[in-house]
Parts: structure tokens; sequence; C-alpha cells
């Protein structure tokens, strides 16, 4: 499977939006289920906020896929 690789523009990205960007879900409106279901982790840990704050170097796993914050080239 391996580690897919996610760049974001900012310093920073909030989790609803970060899902979206790495097509993890189809639309906004399923961040929420997905998040209220516990099936997100951050760095290891359940996270269940679509406004947590990513930066360089975290690690999102949705189920069984894996994305890495990094910065756009």
């Amino acid at each position: 499977m391996g580690v897919h690789d996610v760049s974001i523009r900012g310093e920073s990205i909030r989790l609803g939006q970060f899902l979206k960007l790495a097509d993890a879900v189809d639309q906004g409106s399923d961040v929420k289920s997905l998040l209220g279901a516990e099936l997100v982790t951050v760095n290891g840990e359940v996270e269940v906020r679509r406004g947590r704050q990513l930066h360089f170097g975290d690690q999102v796993v949705v189920g069984r896929t894996s994305y890495l914050v990094t910065a756009a080239g």
C-alpha cells in the first residue's frame, strides 16, 4: 500500500480540507460521518475534529490508506 504524499501550499491545513484534497472522501459532507465513525487517525491517534490543524510531516490514516502531509514543491 505505502504512504501517499499529499502536498499543501500553506504551513497548515484543516483535516476536513485535507481529506478532500487527498481524495479520501468523495465530497465534503462525507467528512463528518467518516470522523464520527472514528475511522481517521492523525499521528496514530483517533481524530474526530474536522478542524484539526495538520502540518508538514503529519500522517493521516483513513481505513487502510495512509497519507503524509508534505510541502508543495
